[in-house]
């Protein structure tokens, strides 16, 4: 039985780390769009940044992994 709720919570847990590095990540992306704007690039250049951003490539990976655990 504690392993059930021990495994609920870490779904939670897991579920709640998901949802916020994925605002966390929309805010760079948003970012990086507002800059790109500001400089005058052109979207496929910005498009092109945010696809190599490291940070986003990471972000990208950690939440690949955190899905798979839950199943989504």
């Amino acid at each position: 039985m504690t392993e059930v709720v021990n495994d609920l919570a870490s779904q939670e847990e897991i579920k709640a780390v998901t949802a916020e590095l994925e605002q966390y990540r929309e805010r760079l992306v948003n970012d990086i769009l507002n800059m790109g704007k500001k400089v005058k690039m052109s979207r496929k250049n910005v498009d092109k940044h945010i696809s190599q951003h490291p940070e986003i490539n990471k972000i990208d990976s950690v939440l690949e992994q955190l899905r798979s655990q839950i199943g989504e």
